[in-house]
């Protein structure tokens, strides 16, 4: 095995991830067409509701009732990266901050001291509902654990798209880090990703058949895994791997990436470690058990400030276009 690969593992869910990343969940569901309510527009019996991650006909209902997503759950110490390629989420928050967006669209969440949000799919179309959306969950420093809670939009329109034309065409969609002369939209104040000490990345790549890319040699020495979940096979630095698979890599220089005889999917994680003691229970993330209960014990006591939504699930109704509101009252709108 060539000497910049570490490992090589089947991708199971949720995704393994290396520090300064906690873990990866990622969600493929080819819906059905919907409804008035926009939830599936199909019998619901059978599946357990408020629990559904069976996968029954190619799609999950996860923890809603009649749409389809996550109703209201709360957060604490690390921030979550919500790229959608396929379809729409609808965000609604504890601050008071609402949102939709999908098809390309990136949000960053810094739960910081604590929030609680719900993230619900609602099905517009009256045909089908592909969707596809990975949730990156990335760790907060010490220091920054109990930051104030906030969030940000990556608008599909604003996230650089990188081709390089190397034996094919390959596809970089730059989230977070650098690729050449090219920099990604700036993240949240408090993450670890804006430090460029920290060398952090995030892409997803598309390669037609025969591509090849290049991955930089680090700025220091970072973990770095790349989750090929889409494809025939890949070529990294030698070494022959098959799709559905998590290549971990040494993270210290450049890797060559050949494509096989299928168009290619990947997602690229790459960070300096925090290096820092981490103790997660469910949705809180801190460094040791002492905070962990503090964490409860302050959800116990208000909830993080509680929930200004009439439902745990909100949608945002079947005409509204891509939208964000913030807490302090600014609104965009992207249609």
């Amino acid at each position: 095995m060539n000497n910049s690969i570490k490992r090589i593992e089947p991708l199971q869910l949720p995704w393994a991830t290396e520090d300064p990343y906690i873990f990866c969940a990622y969600h493929r569901d080819l819906y059905p067409a919907g409804n008035e309510s926009l939830g599936p527009a199909e019998s619901l019996q059978g599946r357990r509701i408020g629990q559904d991650f069976a996968g029954k006909d190619g799609w999950n209902m996860y923890h809603g009732k009649e749409v389809p997503g996550f109703p209201a759950h709360p957060h604490r110490g690390f921030e979550t990266v919500t790229v959608v390629t396929e379809g729409l989420v609808d965000h609604s928050d504890s601050l008071g901050s609402a949102g939709r967006f999908g098809n390309g669209d990136v949000q960053w969440l810094t739960s910081g001291k604590g929030v609680q949000h719900a993230e619900m799919f609602p099905l517009l179309s009256g045909n089908q509902n592909h969707f596809e959306l990975f949730q990156i969950w990335l760790n907060l420093p010490r220091k920054d654990k109990m930051a104030p809670p906030h969030y940000k939009m990556l608008w599909r329109e604003d996230i650089p798209l990188i081709e390089v034309n190397e034996g094919g065409k390959a596809e970089i969609r730059l989230i977070a880090g650098y690729y050449e002369d090219h920099k990604a939209l700036d993240p949240t104040r408090d993450s670890w990703a804006a430090d460029p000490a920290n060398d952090m990345q995030i892409w997803t790549v598309r390669m037609e058949p025969g591509a090849k890319l290049t991955l930089p040699a680090p700025k220091t020495q970072v973990n770095r895994s790349v989750y090929f979940y889409k494809g025939s096979s890949l070529n990294a630095d030698g070494q022959i791997v098959e799709a559905n698979h998590r290549i971990v890599l040494d993270g210290s220089g450049a890797v060559e990436l050949t494509n096989g005889d299928a168009e290619g999917y990947f997602l690229l994680l790459q960070g300096k470690p925090i290096a820092e003691p981490v103790v997660q229970y469910g949705p809180f993330v801190m460094n040791s058990r002492d905070e962990i209960q503090e964490a409860f014990d302050d959800y116990q006591a208000d909830q993080f400030g509680g929930w200004p939504w009439k439902s745990l699930a909100p949608t945002h109704g079947k005409e509204q276009g891509r939208f964000a509101l913030h807490a302090d009252g600014k609104r965009e709108e992207k249609g």
